[in-house]
């Protein structure tokens, strides 16, 4: 019997042709609200940022002048230079702790134990707190007339001001044992350490979840198979579970490795002037730009702040590209 026109191979081949223009189309009309909200409020910004950097801009953008605020922040600043540093030592003091101390609480909760739901949400319970809140509860625990920490020094004869100590947490160890260290051995100030740990304190809970979910997606008979071939303890975490959490530990290195540049409001809040004192020692990058913006001085203004953003801007990309190009060679996906 002849095909009739209706089945025909073309005629089909409209059919889904139409019916695949209308999935595409709604999809667009599902994603169109959130492309809209992510334009006007993230890329929109940034690229006015990123125009606004090449002029002089005080109360309306004014005359361009080129990369004047790209070559000022990084040949005549050294407040640019030394907010960089702080955030260095931010970024180094705040990932590593996190990534370990979550996988050690993580491999903790892994194993059967009772009350786990109750350690789950005692672990993350800090993550969900208000940054703002969390932040004015530890400055009040640091508060060098009656607060906790310097209560619990004292019996010890260490008399510290916590967050209003610019010296570096190496020289003053170093001090207490008769040993004199000096310059970048010092290390992050003590107040810098201060705002580090309590960065690590509400940070470690996403990462206990997160490495407890991939520590759960482990195949049990990998790991049967590997302690019947001797692998026990940190051999068989470091032979068998970190390959195979590769992916979930890359995913952290990368979120709290932005997260960490783009700190602001532990910072602000713990700082004991609200302007990253002592002596500068807790202004990091983020902090530097908000301050540059708003100065009315002749040097800086919203101009030379949204120079500082997009240099910022830069140096994110092109840590997270290296360290897709480094770490994620060493990803193993199962």
């Amino acid at each position: 019997m002849p095909t009739s026109q209706a089945g025909s191979p073309k005629a089909i081949d409209r059919i889904v042709r139409a019916w695949s223009r209308r999935e595409t189309l709604l999809a667009y009309l599902f994603l169109a609200p959130s492309a809209l909200i992510l334009g006007l409020f993230g890329f929109w910004p940034l690229v006015r940022a990123f125009v606004l950097s090449f002029r002089e801009w005080r109360l309306a953008p004014g005359e361009f002048i080129g990369l004047a605020n790209y070559q000022r922040a990084l040949t005549s600043e050294p407040e640019f230079w030394s907010s960089l540093g702080v955030t260095g030592f931010y970024v180094v003091g705040t990932v590593p702790a996190i990534l370990l101390g979550g996988y050690l609480l993580a491999e903790m909760l892994h194993s059967r134990i009772r009350g786990l739901a109750f350690y789950r949400t005692l672990f993350f319970l800090p993550y969900v707190v208000s940054p703002v809140a969390a932040a004015a509860v530890w400055k009040w625990i640091f508060n060098p007339s009656f607060g906790l920490a310097p209560a619990l020094l004292k019996p010890l004869g260490l008399e510290w001001r916590f967050l209003g100590e610019a010296k570096g947490v190496f020289a003053l160890l170093g001090e207490s044992v008769g040993v004199g260290v000096s310059g970048w051995m010092a290390g992050p100030s003590l107040a810098l350490t201060c705002i580090i740990g309590v960065s690590v304190w509400q940070g470690i809970g996403f990462a206990v979840v997160v490495l407890l979910a991939g520590l759960t997606a482990v195949p049990t008979e990998i790991l049967e198979a590997a302690r019947m071939d001797g692998a026990v303890g940190w051999k068989l975490a470091w032979r068998v579970k970190l390959p195979l959490l590769s992916p979930t530990l890359f995913f952290l290195v990368i979120i709290f490795t932005i997260r960490a540049f783009q700190t602001f409001t532990q910072i602000y809040v713990l700082s004991v002037d609200n302007a990253g004192g002592p002596m500068g020692s807790t202004r990091n990058i983020t902090l530097y730009i908000v301050q540059s913006f708003y100065d009315n001085a002749p040097r800086l203004g919203p101009g030379y702040g949204c120079a500082v953003a997009v240099i910022l801007f830069g140096l994110v990309l092109a840590l997270t590209l290296l360290q897709f190009r480094v770490l994620g060679r060493r990803v193993h996906y199962q």
